[in-house]
């Protein structure tokens, strides 16, 4: 179908060659554990310092298995249909047995980023109306059993738990390595992961099958926190239908097989993880390879070692990899292709991957709302377009490009907003009506917030935020493009362009610049730099400086704060308008 009306941005989504997906999550492991019982699901290796605990080779039917172990032991708890339990934790096995535990049991997972501390945390439980967590002991240097102790008081048993700021949360349960002597703790302790699966034993599995069927795809399967870029995070009610879909276009669009190896260093909190890789290889059949986390030397060696032929990773990830002085030891020849997006990825590191890994490349772009993909590339794209654009939408999903002010579609390669509309479109935000009716509009459009263009033949570019965007003397100016721009500056590492207030055009242009390792650079130096290579209206009347930004736990600036400490730092608190 493509572009609906000549010239203008609106693209209507074309049917793929198979119909959308009408089941539920654990309705598909069943299906793979079925079709592929003895084909290898999940592998887990590399991680000598866990003393073979993470020396695991799961076939799909082991993993069906596993997981209705665990579903029986969230129902021994008194789990009820549609009640929440969260994951604080890194990529391990049981992070995986919970997700498909809880789809299986009628439960939402609240998936929960491994570096929020103790603040962060709480927010997320109580909004989330959790009632049951599971976490790690420990994540880098934050001590997370400490972090719950202090939330909660004993109840009962082990793992039984009440809390005054928490008022739903009544269990907590440790996942991962189990601290010495913490067994042997009388006055508190968590329930541990072997508990639950024991007391699941007294379920008898016909329980378990009745409370499978009683799911429907348009249920809510998991609620994932937005960044909080520009406030409080949001919570997105993603059902069945939403993410097991969104996982099958985006596996079929990127030719994956059965006999594919992903390896997955993405995180599993972020719907890049535990939709794209962990729905998208149960989808495909294919055997995923994941990582605890992201670290270079592992990524290389679990490659090689696995013979892994596809990879996501953002674009620093890349960088990391192709720069690591043992990158030459490492055969990574069966990586046929890599999956990036979340930043643009440049024409030459794109050259890089080829060059010296063999792999191609495929974009995507999407957001949390959105399940996550809407656009992405084609396999037969050149490098020159999928690094000018994020691809066109998937199957099933329309897109249009609207004036932000009047809601009309704009005309091919006219900034405007980007919307969706279409399965790939979250329930809401919970427990947050007003916050989805800004989002969602009556005719079903997701408002991305994101301010793009669209040519032709549909091939969407991402130009910046909406609300980012700076609007000087009346003209709309696009932070990325001249983000774009400073970053080709050879002694800057980092720049963040925002809008501050000024009395005569109502905003004015500042940059914050985080120059690279050893270099200087003035403010004079970047203005002549600017000078006949943008228009005299785009160059920054101010230029900062920082050693770094204010960042989300997902690792997102959060320019609303840069954009505080700029207006205090240039001092014009009384030129706001």
């Amino acid at each position: 179908m493509g572009l609906t009306t000549a010239g203008l941005s609106h693209w209507q989504g074309e049917p793929a060659e198979i119909p959308l997906l009408n089941m539920t999550v654990g309705d598909l492991l069943d299906h793979r554990a079925e079709e592929l019982p003895s084909s290898e699901a999940v592998v887990y290796s590399g991680y000598p310092e866990y003393g073979g605990a993470l020396d695991l080779r799961w076939t799909y039917r082991d993993l069906r298995e596993r997981a209705e172990t665990v579903a029986r032991g969230l129902l021994a708890l008194g789990l009820q249909k549609g009640e929440h339990i969260a994951v604080w934790a890194a990529n391990l096995p049981e992070w995986l047995l919970l997700e498909m535990a809880a789809a299986k049991a009628g439960l939402v997972l609240v998936t929960v980023n491994p570096v929020l501390r103790a603040r962060e945390l709480e927010y997320v439980l109580r909004q989330g109306d959790v009632a049951a967590l599971f976490f790690m002991a420990r994540m880098r240097d934050h001590d997370c059993l400490e972090t719950v102790r202090r939330l909660t008081t004993p109840a009962g048993p082990p793992g039984t738990v009440r809390s005054e700021v928490l008022p739903r949360l009544r269990y907590v349960c440790l996942i991962g390595p189990q601290p010495a002597a913490l067994a042997q703790q009388r006055d508190w302790r968590p329930a541990f992961f072997h508990e639950l699966v024991a007391a699941g034993t007294a379920i008898p599995p016909e329980a378990l099958r009745e409370r499978q069927r009683s799911i429907s795809p348009d249920d809510v399967v998991q609620i994932q926190y937005t960044s909080g870029t520009t406030g409080f995070p949001k919570g997105a009610m993603l059902t069945h239908r939403n993410v097991l879909n969104n996982a099958m276009l985006f596996v079929r669009r990127s030719n994956g097989t059965p006999a594919d190896r992903v390896c997955n260093p993405m995180p599993f909190f972020h719907t890049a993880g535990c939709v794209l890789a962990v729905l998208g290889c149960l989808y495909m059949g294919t055997t995923l390879v994941p990582m605890l986390a992201f670290d270079p030397l592992k990524t290389l060696q679990i490659v090689s070692r696995e013979r892994c032929t596809l990879l996501g990773a953002v674009p620093t990830m890349l960088l990391a990899l192709l720069q690591h002085p043992d990158f030459g030891r490492y055969d990574l020849s069966t990586l046929r292709a890599v999956t990036s997006g979340g930043a643009p990825v440049p024409l030459t590191l794109m050259q890089q991957v080829k060059e010296q890994i063999g792999a191609d490349i495929t974009i995507v772009y999407g957001l949390t709302e959105s399940s996550p993909v809407i656009t992405q590339t084609l396999p037969e794209d050149s490098f020159e377009l999928k690094a000018s654009t994020v691809g066109v939408p998937l199957p099933y999903t329309d897109v249009k490009i609207v004036d932000p002010a009047s809601g009309a579609v704009v005309p091919c390669g006219t900034p405007g907003e980007l919307c969706c509309r279409g399965y790939l479109v979250m329930k809401g935000y919970y427990k947050m009506p007003e916050k989805t009716a800004e989002t969602i509009d009556g005719e079903g459009w997701l408002h991305t917030g994101d301010l793009a263009t669209m040519d032709d033949q549909g091939y969407v570019r991402i130009v910046g935020r909406l609300k980012e965007m700076i609007i000087r003397g009346g003209e709309n100016i696009y932070p990325a493009e001249i983000e774009d721009f400073l970053l080709q500056h050879p002694h800057v590492a980092e720049a963040q362009v925002i809008g501050v207030p000024d009395p005569f055009f109502g905003e004015e242009i500042a940059a914050v610049i985080r120059p690279r390792e050893g270099a200087q650079v003035s403010a004079e130096e970047l203005r002549a730099f600017c000078q006949g290579q943008i228009s005299h209206q785009k160059i920054p009347r101010y230029f900062l400086f920082t050693e770094s930004f204010p960042m989300t736990a997902s690792g997102k600036v959060q320019k609303f704060l840069l954009r505080e400490q700029a207006v205090k730092e240039l001092g014009l608190q009384e030129a706001r308008p």
